[in-house]
């Protein structure tokens, strides 16, 4: 069994075509996507509707989380295979964006710190971009 059809399974979720096409085309990238970089990869093999279904499942069910970057485009990143927390559309860690190729990746190694509000104050989302240049960029 592939890695989609093992991620699948573990979250209970059916498989189909499209949804084994698009959590492969995550682990081909190692990197956030939006939906039209998706659906520029998967050259019309699923339409626009089905390819948004299946991204929203996803996050629903704990497999994406949604990266927000300085572009203003929503992009998605696979969580990370040891990721036991039941979110939605939420994921508190930092995520990284090169300048010079523009790949947004999720940085699970740096945590971030506890942040106290004033009271009367409730959190939903935490979002830390740092931007640079990647390992990759840099070499």
């Amino acid at each position: 069994m592939n890695q989609a059809e093992s991620l699948l399974r573990d979250h209970s979720l059916r498989l189909t075509g499209s949804r084994a096409e698009i959590l492969s085309i995550f682990f081909q990238e190692g990197r956030a996507m939006s939906q039209r970089e998706i659906e520029s990869v998967m050259e019309k093999s699923c339409d626009r509707v089905t390819i948004y279904r299946t991204l929203s499942t996803f996050m629903d069910n704990g497999l994406l989380h949604k990266v927000l970057d300085n572009s203003g485009v929503t992009k998605f990143a696979l969580c990370s295979l040891d990721c036991e927390e039941k979110h939605e559309h939420q994921h508190d860690h930092v995520h990284f964006k090169c300048t010079n190729c523009g790949k947004t990746l999720c940085v699970d190694e740096v945590r971030l710190p506890e942040f106290q509000l004033p009271e009367g104050y409730a959190s939903s989302e935490i979002y830390v971009l740092i931007q640079g240049t990647c390992a990759n960029c840099n070499a």
